[in-house]
């Protein structure tokens, strides 16, 4: 309910909708969801005005990243290209990963990272 709720065009871009989906996803995340810790990851890491929420999104996406999820992996990634988590040694890593697995995102990204260098 919550994914398709996200992902609805319509619904999926309000707060309240945002709110209600991410209130769904907690208990899957907490009980170690994959799908669920990386959309509701993003979804605090992107919508959330709480520098708490968006650690906790952070946490959920790197669990969902190490896991395998390739989303989670390309938002690691970009998360860590950027501001305050700028680590670019991991973003590498998480690219990698989510370029390995077939993201041409991650791989137009790890390759305008390498450049640079």
């Amino acid at each position: 309910m919550a994914l398709w709720l996200l992902d609805s065009q319509r619904l999926g871009q309000t707060k309240s909708v945002k709110r209600i989906a991410g209130r769904i996803l907690k208990q899957p995340a907490l009980e170690g969801v994959v799908e669920a810790q990386s959309r509701l990851g993003r979804l605090l890491c992107h919508d959330c005005d709480s520098q708490r929420d968006r650690r906790i999104g952070f946490e959920l996406l790197r669990q969902a990243a190490r896991a395998g999820d390739r989303q989670a992996q390309l938002e690691l990634g970009q998360l860590y290209c950027q501001g305050q988590h700028q680590e670019l040694t991991k973003a590498r890593h998480w690219l990698e990963q989510a370029a390995a697995q077939g993201s041409v995102e991650a791989s137009r990204l790890l390759q305008r990272l390498v450049a640079k260098r």
